[in-house]
């Protein structure tokens, strides 16, 4: 059975409970002495540790700029997995003969881990930019595909017909039918595609990279200061939460359009 859905300030109200009292047991080891606090700092320390990585540099760059370096490399990536996986997979849903051959080698190769590819682009790339990008992009690229196929194959067949009919070719009908009907399916795919890619990003540039919010955790880490550790991973969180919010809003907008 279901539970009711929680109003507005039932809902502000729990997730404010909750904060606190993570942050409550937080604090509360920190001040016990349980463990040192270079190893577990307080939540305060935390906060004065993010707010000093903004206006001073660690490794060369302030967060925001460490930050944007990040966001780069990922915006290549993502977009890359975007403009390849799309068309492909309209492709492969139109085509059966595209279809069966890409398959199987996809199929094989979307169950290697993102980071698994970190030693090839280790040696192609080095620590330049296209190290990391495809690292992103082996992690964003098989979401795309995969709801881009499933969206178009399930267009119902008498749309298909009917711009067949209208004389449509294989071109016009993938871009006036199934893409439009696709499209729900497709940033669906594009949110994990983020989530994914962005994860991807962050253990990418814990090995493979000069800059970046994971190249100043590695940094943190050897000069044993978890506060620059943590800020770095709550920077982490933040922007990836705000590319969740930024297509979870386009995906309802479509479906408001479309009267989902």
């Amino acid at each position: 059975m279901l539970e009711p859905k929680l109003d507005a300030r039932s809902f502000w109200t729990l997730t404010v409970a909750g904060a606190v009292a993570l942050f409550g047991v937080w604090s509360l080891a920190a001040l016990s002495g349980i463990t040192s606090r270079t190893f577990l700092p307080a939540p305060w320390d935390v906060l004065a540790r993010f707010a000093q990585l903004t206006v001073e540099p660690f490794v060369g760059h302030v967060l925001h700029e460490h930050l944007l370096s990040s966001l780069q490399r990922f915006g290549f990536g993502f977009v890359l997995a975007v403009i390849v996986g799309i068309p492909l997979g309209l492709l492969m849903a139109w085509f059966g003969w595209v279809d069966r051959l890409v398959s199987p080698l996809f199929e094989t190769v979307r169950f290697i881990a993102p980071i698994a590819w970190v030693p090839f682009a280790a040696l192609w790339f080095g620590t330049g930019i296209g190290g990391p990008v495809l690292i992103i992009f082996m992690g964003a690229f098989p979401p795309v595909l995969i709801n881009t196929y499933r969206g178009a194959k399930n267009v119902d067949r008498k749309y298909i017909e009917a711009a067949q009919m209208l004389g449509a070719g294989s071109i016009r009908a993938m871009t006036q039918v199934l893409l439009p009907a696709a499209v729900p399916s497709i940033v669906a795919g594009l949110r994990i595609s983020a989530g994914l890619g962005w994860q991807s990003l962050v253990g990418a540039e814990l090995i493979v990279a000069s800059s970046g919010v994971g190249y100043l955790m590695v940094k943190g880490q050897a000069a044993i200061s978890t506060a620059t550790v943590m800020s770095g991973m709550i920077a982490i969180g933040v922007i990836g939460f705000l590319i969740d919010v930024a297509l979870r809003r386009v995906q309802l907008v479509i479906e408001a359009r479309r009267g989902v």
